[in-house]
């Protein structure tokens, strides 16, 4: 009896033992905000501010989006607290990489011209991967600063995208996960009988064409223009390319019905183009 006693004395002293170590573990696990802040700063920082830290980030819940943490806030958060300096002491090479579960020619065109937007016009493309769950796109570039969070979620949202996480990978390598499940380019959207102007520039002209079915493009005598123009739709996929080895002074044009975007260029250098383009669009889809 008295073996049978201590037996059952012991099997209750592990099973207490193990509950305690269940709770001690589920009492000092890390809430996701905690462990985000974490990944954007040294421990060092962390442990010494450790006490500002929980007063700027008090209350947790306003940090939250969609119960998921949200990045942005925080980074910013620990920005304007001189938490977390994004300002290099001179210009840096540093490695961003870009993820999306969308069609990556549009991921790649909406990420390029967001960049320029922000003042990134030089950049090398060093990988892009594409699985079954998402497209990554991965970029190298040199600058004084590394990109802000907030500045970058400003130039997608006028895209309909959104920054869902972001990564700090090393000093000077961030990863940005980003939505574009409801993206559009940023780009004018072309209304039938409302004139455009496309004035001078290096760079190719996009616009919205969804809306219209015929389009008047009017050169001036001091261009040059040989017209290069092309269609996509909504993902980027090449719909039609129409390419005019003469100069052309005006040309109409029938957009198909599935093209969403046209790209119009010179067919050699938009040097050619001294002048506005006019853009009449006709009809309504």
């Amino acid at each position: 009896m008295v073996k049978f006693f201590l037996s059952l004395l012991m099997l209750c002293s592990f099973a207490l033992a193990q509950d305690e170590a269940v709770l001690e573990e589920v009492n000092t696990q890390e809430d996701p905000l905690t462990t985000k802040i974490k990944s954007f700063l040294n421990e060092k920082t962390y442990e010494e501010n450790k006490g500002f830290i929980n007063v700027i980030f008090d209350p947790k819940s306003a940090f939250y989006q969609n119960d998921r943490v949200d990045a942005v806030k925080v980074v910013q958060t620990l920005k304007e607290n001189g938490l977390l300096k994004l300002f290099f002491k001179k210009p840096q090479e540093f490695r961003l990489n870009f993820k999306t579960n969308g069609s990556p020619l549009f991921f790649v065109k909406l990420m390029g011209d967001t960049l320029r937007s922000i003042g990134y016009y030089r950049y090398v493309t060093t990988a892009s991967t594409l699985d079954s769950s998402e497209f990554t796109w991965s970029i190298n570039l040199t600058s004084e600063y590394a990109t802000d969070p907030l500045v970058l979620q400003t130039q997608l949202q006028k895209s309909a995208c959104n920054i869902i996480d972001i990564e700090k990978n090393a000093q000077k390598e961030w990863t940005y996960v980003i939505d574009i499940s409801n993206a559009k380019l940023n780009v004018p959207i072309l209304q039938n009988k409302q004139e455009t102007k496309l004035k001078r520039s290096l760079y190719a002209h996009w616009l919205n064409v969804s809306q219209i079915r015929q389009l008047k493009i009017k050169s001036s005598r001091r261009n040059s223009w040989y017209p290069y123009i092309a269609y996509y739709d909504s993902s980027l996929h090449l719909v039609k390319i129409l390419k005019r080895d003469k100069i052309y002074r005006e040309i109409l044009l029938n957009v198909p019905k599935n093209a969403v975007y046209i790209k119009i260029s010179d067919l050699y250098t938009l040097k050619n183009v001294r002048d506005a383009l006019v853009l009449q669009p006709r009809g309504r889809r």
